[in-house]
């Protein structure tokens, strides 16, 4: 995007990008209501601020247009994976509280797992591979997780502040989802940039 404030523009592109951010983030809200939708919300916010990168329109007209490819039978099935993992979660948490032996080791077992799983998939949804093939975006996520530690913990601070906002202020719950998918965008970003530099210097 570029820096320079055109002839007659009030507030300059930088403010226009957080306000397309904010309009991005309300339209992925309701976009994320079915429930079943939210891998693919998510993943067209993504790809919409990538764009923004290279100069194209971060509105959020283009985020439905963009959307609207997506409700595919893979995306939808996605959304169902997520929901189902999500319930599973909540059911096995529930009974290693009920008082059954070992019931403590099972809690924490169960949260870091159900942590780590939430985590790569937040990093599927900013992968590019994520707009056409999300089995490719999950196994390239885990493997960023991995190699990329300080970007996994960034995803971590960014849910954890994202819930607080939503939690001291609930109507900012519907616009949480656009800071969201700019920090998962950012950090995609950043690791995509590591990794090229990597092998640069590699090949030398």
């Amino acid at each position: 995007m570029s820096a320079v404030r055109e002839p007659g523009e009030v507030f300059g592109p930088r403010f226009t990008l957080f306000a397309d951010v904010l309009s991005i983030g309300l339209a992925t809200a309701v976009s994320c209501l079915p429930v079943v939708t939210i891998p693919a919300a998510l993943s067209t916010a993504c790809a919409v601020l990538r764009g923004a990168g290279e100069d194209r329109p971060a509105t959020a007209g283009r985020y439905i247009a963009l959307l609207r490819r997506r409700l595919r039978a893979g995306d939808l099935m996605a959304g169902v994976i997520v929901v189902a993992g999500v319930l599973l979660c909540a059911a096995d948490l529930a009974l290693a509280r009920a008082g059954l032996p070992g019931g403590v080791f099972f809690t924490v077992a169960a949260a870091l797992i159900g942590v780590c799983a939430a985590l790569v998939a937040l990093r599927a949804c900013a992968r590019p591979e994520s707009l056409t093939d999300w089995p490719a975006a999950l196994r390239a996520a885990a493997r960023d997780a991995v190699r990329d530690t300080g970007g996994t913990a960034l995803i971590l601070l960014a849910v954890a502040t994202s819930a607080f906002c939503a939690w001291m202020m609930l109507p900012l719950a519907f616009l949480v989802p656009g800071p969201m998918a700019l920090a998962l965008t950012a950090i995609e970003v950043r690791g995509r940039g590591k990794g090229a530099a990597l092998q640069a210097d590699l090949t030398r």
